[in-house]
């Protein structure tokens, strides 16, 4: 493929990997296939009022039956990558003990079939499906799952590691601690301050224990010196809504070293962010002698997941306004600027904001490689009359957003690759079926894949490593 004649684009740099990016319970389906075990998710998702409609992840994009035609999407793409997430519960139905070897070999055939078409395997070892087993003997909030989890991660890596040299351990832990179980929104649903704050160590200590796992499966002669592991955050940049106002200052550190620093300080540091409170911030009876030396092994790369910033303001005369969400928090409150669009989702759209974060990363992790392991929107995609999908509201968020990562780029930040969320369609968590990310529609009723105009766009984009410029 080459550019339009005569366009002048902004290129990445050789080598910067395309990828698209899911995960397992989004789209296999197959809940009790071939000894599979019970996941969180499979238990959350049916119980009453949990999701939206009821959705489960019972069949979602049946994937698991799939794969071979899921990608070929991917290659239609001209990815060079694909992320996609290992489900615990197939490998060890109970979370422990031996491993199940239909999931071992579904995986395996997976891993395959990306290798033949030329697309390099990521693979995330955890994308919130903790078997229930384990969830029942306490789950992320017991510190044996830590230690459960790294013996998972050897299974998997032992069995894989000869072909995959790409390795994700765990993907968003703020999310499986706050909405997991601090506000109980997600799987296993508690509503435990005490819970998230152990969780969130846990997750970090399991982090660290599952990298070396990684490492210590993948021996001289079947690719130990390619072999790359990291850990995916979700973050964003936070911005005072008045810049001028001490007090908005102040709050969007705060919040900052809630979202970001409570994670990145640890691995980074190996020290939690001294803002943080102490509903936040683990105290001695969790943390232990060794931990953070655990937790700041070095990795080889920081995986990104982005879709939004937040702007945050303390509304000192006790008045909140149209598209201010309160914090609970006194005052407190994020707010919605009128000036800037919104997703499906009731994101804010806002570039910049990566460009900033990409920027803070550079400083505050140099020398880190960095990759956008997620980044994308939602939109109220359908089929027009002649089979089209013209989301262009996605196509114009993605532009957006490669330009802020190709500035991060050029301002020196080591970006390695970017990967868009989602492939397709899916079981979107909470909200069930009725947020659409997909650079593909699915048509659940039928399992029909149809490429929706950002596929097209996107596929010119990895196919020629740049972008249209401004």
């Amino acid at each position: 493929m080459s550019p339009a004649e005569g366009q002048r684009r902004d290129a990445f740099p050789p080598g910067f990997l395309w990828g698209a990016a899911t995960a397992a319970y989004q789209i296999e389906g197959a809940p009790a296939e071939d000894g599979k075990g019970r996941s969180i998710w499979d238990t959350f998702s049916h119980q009453p009022g949990r999701t939206a409609h009821g959705d489960t992840g019972d069949i979602a994009c049946d994937d698991y039956h799939r794969v071979g035609e899921d990608i070929a999407l991917v290659a239609g793409l001209n990815a060079g990558a694909y992320r996609f997430s290992i489900s615990w519960p197939r490998i060890q139905p109970d979370g422990r003990g031996s491993a199940n070897p239909a999931g071992l070999a579904h995986y395996s055939r997976l891993v395959d079939t990306l290798l033949e078409r030329g697309i390099t395997p990521m693979v995330t070892l955890y994308h919130w499906d903790l078997p229930q087993a384990l969830q029942d003997k306490g789950g992320w909030a017991a510190r044996d799952s830590a230690e459960l989890f790294a013996d998972y991660a050897g299974i998997v890596a032992g069995a894989l590691g000869d072909r995959v040299d790409r390795w994700i351990t765990i993907n968003e832990p703020w999310v499986i601690a706050n909405m997991g179980y601090r506000w109980g929104q997600h799987a296993p649903g508690i509503r435990d301050e005490g819970h998230a704050v152990a969780t969130t160590h846990h997750l970090l200590l399991a982090h660290g224990r599952a990298a070396a796992a990684v490492r210590a499966a993948t021996p001289a002669g079947t690719g130990a010196a390619r072999t790359q592991v990291g850990i995916t955050l979700n973050m964003t940049h936070v911005y005072p809504a008045d810049p001028a106002s001490a007090g908005d200052r102040e709050l969007a550190a705060d919040i900052d070293a809630e979202i970001n620093g409570v994670f990145l300080s640890p691995l980074i540091d190996g020290s939690y962010p001294a803002r943080l409170g102490a509903g936040h911030v683990p105290g001695p009876q969790i943390v232990r002698d060794g931990d953070f030396a655990t937790i700041q092994a070095p990795i080889d790369f920081l995986g990104v997941n982005y879709y939004f910033p937040h702007v945050v303001a303390i509304r000192e005369d006790g008045i909140f306004r149209r598209g201010d969400t309160p914090m609970g928090r006194g005052f407190a409150v994020f707010v919605r600027p009128d000036r800037l669009p919104v997703t499906a989702m009731d994101w804010i759209v806002q570039p910049d904001g990566l460009y900033d974060l990409l920027i803070r990363l550079r400083d505050d992790a140099p020398g880190l490689p960095l990759y956008i392991t997620e980044n994308g929107a939602a939109g109220h995609d359908y089929v027009n009359p002649d089979g089209t999908i013209e989301d262009t509201e996605r196509i114009d968020y993605l532009r957006g957003h490669l330009r802020a990562a190709h500035r991060a780029l050029t301002a020196g930040t080591d970006l390695r690759g970017y990967f868009a969320w989602s492939l397709m369609d899916n079981f979107e968590w909470a909200h069930g079926y009725s947020q659409r990310f997909g650079l593909i529609f699915v048509d659940y009723g039928t399992q029909r894949r149809i490429p929706k105009r950002s596929a097209g766009w996107f596929a010119d984009v990895a196919g020629n490593n740049s972008i249209p410029a401004d």
